[in-house]
C-alpha cells in the first residue's frame, strides 16, 4: 500500500505547497476507522480509499478532493459520523463525504422507475459540486480494476451500470482516458468473447505495424522541424471497445477497419496548429470528408483539436489530431484540468463542460415522470454531439442522430411547436432527416401547426420529446373539450331540452367540477355521462321520479320524468353503438367517446404520424381519414360532422395500421416476389393486392399494407423506390 509520505509526494509533484497536515490527518483517520476490515479479495479495506486517492492525484486534483477520496467510505462502513468529520476536517469536506455516502447506497441497475430516481439524485448531487462526480468516478474505476473477485453475474451487472452511466459521464466531462479505461474494463465483463477477439487482433496488429508507426512519427516531426515548428508526435491505437462499437455501428469486420492507428501532433500555440495543418495537407493528400476543426468550435466537454485524415508516406490512411499542450491536458483530464482546481477555487462554472452539464440537468429535472427522466438523461448526456447553424450563424449543438425537429426545439419551444418543414443548406428536406456536422438549418413555420404525436418516435432530445408530449396532451384535451360540447348539445336536443351554457356553468358545483373546460373534456373522454350533466342542470327531474313510479311517464303533463329522460338517453346511446363489424375505440385515437365505433378510411387507411380527421355518421360511427385524403372532399359541405382527432401513440407501440400504396414496376418475372420480400423485410404485412398491366412493359400494383407508423411506411417506400425494377412507389391518399 502507498505510504503517507508517498501520497504527499504525489501531490507535491503538481502543487507547490501541498496541505501536508490535511493529507496526513485524513490518511490516519481513514486507516484507523477501517481497521481490520477486508475487501472481497481479502485485501485490507483501507487499500481501496487509498487507491481512490491515488487516482485523484493522477488527475492532479486539490488536497480537499483527495481527502474526500480517503474518507468517502467512512460514514457508510465504519462508526464515523458526519459531525465528527465536520469537526476534524471542516463542513465542506463533511458535506461531500456525506453526499458520496448517500450515492453509495444507490442501486442504479434496478427497476426502471427506481433507477431513474436514483440517477436523478446522482445528477443533482453532481450539479451541486462537481467533486462528487470526480471522487465517484475514481471510486468506480478502482472497483472496476478489482472486479475479477466478484461472481460473474454481479461483475456483469456492475460492468453494465458502469458502461451505461459512469463511462458516459466521464466522457461528458472530457475525461477521455478515464472513460476509455472504464469502457475497456466493462467490455471485458459484458462481452468477454468479443473482448478477447478484439484484443488479440490489436496485439497482432500492433506488433506488425510497430516499425511503421515509428517511421511515420519520425517523418512528421522532421517535416515540421524543417518549418521551424516544435512538435511532439505520439502514435495511438484505437481502444478495444471503440473498435467493437465501430464494427457494430458500421457493420464492418476487423480487417475492414482502416483507422486502428492514429497520431497526435502536439505543438506550442494555436497558430502552430493551423501551420501544421497546412504543411500536412500540402505534403500529403487529404481524405475528403474526414476533417473537423474542434479548435474553432470546441465540443461541449471543452475538447479542442483539429482532426484530419491523410494518405500517408506508405500510401495508407493516417488519422491525425493536432492540438496544443494545453488542449492536450484538457483532452486527457477533462474538467479536472481546469485551472479553478489548482487555485483552490470552488466556483467551477468557468468550465464549459460543467456549465453545460448543469444546464442539461436543469432541463432534465422538468421531466414529467421518472421514466421520462431516465430516457431523456441517456439521450441528452450520453450521446456524441453534432454542431449545426441557424441562418444567422448561431451554433446549436445536438446529440448525434438529431433531426431538424430537435433543432427547432433547441432554438425555442414555440419554433418546435410551429415547425412544418425545414431547409438544410438551402434545400428543402424532410424534417426527419438526420443532421450532420456543419448543416445550416432553417425552420419553416406555421402558427396553425401543432406537432404530430408520431414525432416522439423520431426526435432524440429530451427537450423535444417532452414538448411534443405536452403539446399532444394539450391538443388532445382541446379535442376532448370540443367533442364534449358536441355530445352535450346532441343529448340535450334528443331529450327536448335547450342547451343552456349559463345553466351548465351554474350546475358545476353539483357535478363537483371547478371549470367548464374540465367538465367538457371529461364528457368528451367519457368520464362524465351526459345524463349526469342534464340532471345537474334540471334537478326538477328528481322530483318527478316518484310520479314516474306511480303513473306512466307518457301521461305526465309536467316536465319529462327521470325514468323517461334516462331511458331516452340510454336508447340513443344504444342506437349509436349497435353497429356490427366496426372497430371500437380500442384504436389509440384521442377525441372520441368509447361508445362510438371507429373504422379507418376504406380508400387509404390512416397511420400514426398522419394528421387525422374523423367523419361522424350517426348510423355508422366515425371514419378516420388522413387530413390530406382526397376522399374528404365529398364531406366539405357537411362540416358539423367533422371531428378533430389525434393519435394516442403511447398505447399503440406494437399495433399495425392500414395504408395503401401504388407501385409502377417493370412487368417481368420476379418483380412481384421482390416487392413482397422488401415489404416482409420491414416486418409489414400485405392485406390485399391488386395488379393491372395497362401496357406490356409495366405493371401497376396497388397494395394494402399494415404498418406501425408514418416513419415505417416511409422506409418501406424508400426501399421499394431503390429497386431497379420499380419506376415509382407512392402512397395513395384516397
Amino acid at each position: 500500500m502507498m505510504r503517507q509520505y508517498e501520497l504527499v509526494e504525489r501531490v507535491a509533484a503538481y502543487t507547490k505547497e501541498p496541505d501536508e497536515a490535511l493529507l496526513n490527518k485524513a490518511y490516519v483517520y481513514a486507516m484507523q476507522k477501517h481497521g481490520e476490515q477486508k475487501r472481497a479479495s481479502g485485501d485490507p479495506y483501507f487499500s481501496h480509499p487509498l487507491e481512490v486517492a491515488a487516482i485523484l492525484t493522477d488527475l492532479k486534483l486539490d488536497e480537499d478532493t483527495i481527502a474526500v477520496g480517503l474518507l468517502h467510505d467512512t460514514i457508510e462502513d465504519t462508526d464515523a459520523t458526519r459531525r465528527e468529520i465536520d469537526e476534524m476536517f471542516g463542513e465542506k469536506i463533511g458535506r461531500l463525504v456525506e453526499g458520496l455516502t448517500k450515492l453509495k447506497r444507490l442501486d442504479l441497475v434496478s427497476k426502471q422507475a427506481k433507477q431513474a430516481e436514483n440517477l436523478r439524485r446522482l445528477l443533482l448531487a453532481i450539479s451541486d459540486d462537481i467533486r462528487v462526480l470526480l471522487v465517484k468516478l475514481a471510486d468506480r474505476l478502482h472497483n472496476m480494476r478489482t472486479l475479477g473477485v466478484m461472481r460473474p453475474e454481479k461483475s456483469k451487472r456492475i460492468a453494465t451500470e458502469t458502461m451505461e452511466i459512469y463511462a458516459p459521464l466521464a466522457g461528458r466531462m472530457g475525461m477521455q482516458d478515464l472513460r476509455d479505461e472504464l469502457e475497456e474494463l466493462s467490455f471485458r465483463y459484458i462481452n468477454p468473447e468479443a473482448y478477447e477477439t478484439v484484443m488479440n487482433y490489436l496485439r497482432e496488429l500492433g506488433e506488425k505495424n510497430r516499425s511503421l508507426t515509428a517511421e511515420i512519427s519520425k517523418n512528421l516531426e522532421q517535416r515540421l522541424a524543417e518549418r521551424d515548428i516544435q512538435a511532439t508526435v505520439k502514435s495511438r491505437q484505437k481502444k478495444p471497445y471503440s473498435v467493437f462499437r465501430k464494427m457494430e455501428t458500421k457493420q464492418l469486420g476487423l480487417e475492414q477497419l482502416s483507422d486502428i492507428f492514429g497520431f497526435r501532433v502536439i505543438v506550442n500555440t494555436i497558430e502552430d496548429c493551423y501551420l501544421t495543418l497546412g504543411i500536412v495537407h500540402t505534403d500529403w493528400a487529404m481524405v475528403p470528408g474526414r476533417f473537423k476543426d474542434f479548435i474553432s468550435v470546441p465540443k461541449q466537454n471543452d475538447y479542442q483539436s483539429i482532426h484530419t485524415t491523410i494518405v500517408g508516406p506508405s500510401k495508407q490512411r493516417v488519422e491525425l489530431q493536432i492540438r496544443t499542450w494545453q488542449m492536450h491536458e484538457v483532452a486527457e483530464y477533462g474538467i479536472a484540468a481546469h485551472s479553478a482546481y489548482k487555485e483552490g477555487d470552488d466556483d467551477f462554472s468557468q468550465s464549459k463542460a460543467y456549465a453545460s452539464l448543469r444546464k442539461t440537468i436543469e432541463q432534465l429535472a422538468e421531466s414529467d415522470n421518472p421514466e421520462e427522466f431516465l430516457e431523456h438523461t441517456k439521450l441528452e448526456l450520453f450521446l456524441d454531439q453534432v454542431f449545426c447553424f441557424t441562418p444567422k450563424g448561431q451554433i446549436i449543438s445536438l446529440p448525434t442522430g438529431a433531426t431538424p425537429i430537435d433543432f427547432a426545439y433547441a432554438v425555442h419551444t414555440d419554433i418546435g411547436d410551429s415547425c412544418i418543414g425545414c431547409k438544410l443548406n438551402g434545400k428543402i428536406m424532410p424534417v426527419i432527416t438526420e443532421l450532420q456536422n456543419g448543416d445550416e438549418v432553417e425552420i419553416i413555420r406555421s402558427d396553425s401547426q401543432s406537432p404530430p404525436a408520431a414525432w416522439q418516435s423520431v426526435v432524440v432530445t429530451g427537450k423535444a420529446r417532452s414538448a411534443i408530449r405536452r403539446a399532444s396532451r394539450q391538443a388532445a384535451r382541446k379535442q376532448y373539450l370540443t367533442l364534449g360540447v358536441r355530445i352535450l348539445e346532441r343529448e340535450f336536443s334528443k331529450v327536448g331540452l335547450p342547451y343552456d351554457h349559463a345553466g351548465i356553468e351554474a350546475a358545476l358545483p353539483r357535478l363537483a367540477r371547478d371549470s367548464m373546460d374540465d367538465m367538457f373534456a371529461q364528457v368528451g373522454r367519457g368520464e362524465i355521462k351526459p345524463v349526469d350533466v342534464i340532471m345537474a342542470v334540471h334537478p326538477e327531474f328528481e322530483q318527478g321520479q316518484a310520479e314516474a313510479k306511480s303513473k306512466p311517464a307518457a301521461k305526465s303533463d309536467g316536465p319529462m320524468g327521470l325514468f323517461s329522460l334516462q331511458n331516452l338517453i340510454r336508447k340513443s346511446s344504444e342506437r349509436s353503438s349497435a353497429v356490427s363489424g366496426k372497430q371500437k375505440a380500442q384504436i389509440p385515437i384521442r377525441g372520441v367517446n368509447d361508445d362510438l365505433p371507429i373504422q379507418f378510411s376504406p380508400e387509404c387507411g390512416a397511420v400514426p404520424g398522419d394528421q387525422i380527421i374523423g367523419i361522424l355518421d350517426p348510423g355508422k360511427g366515425i371514419t378516420v381519414y388522413p387530413a390530406e385524403a382526397t376522399a374528404l372532399a365529398k364531406f366539405r359541405g357537411d362540416k358539423e360532422h367533422w371531428i378533430d382527432l389525434s393519435w394516442d401513440i403511447e398505447e399503440a407501440k406494437s399495433d399495425r395500421f392500414p395504408a395503401r400504396i401504388r407501385i409502377l414496376a417493370k412487368n417481368e418475372p420476379g418483380t412481384l416476389a421482390d416487392v413482397a420480400k422488401s415489404i416482409a423485410s420491414h416486418n409489414s404485412n400485405i392485406q390485399n393486392l391488386n395488379m393491372q398491366v395497362p401496357v406490356d412493359d409495366f405493371a401497376e400494383i396497388e397494395i394494402d399494407l399494415e404498418v406501425s407508423d408514418l416513419v415505417h411506411l416511409t422506409r418501406i417506400l424508400q426501399q421499394l423506390s431503390a429497386q431497379k425494377a420499380i419506376a415509382k412507389a407512392e402512397r395513395l391518399l384516397g
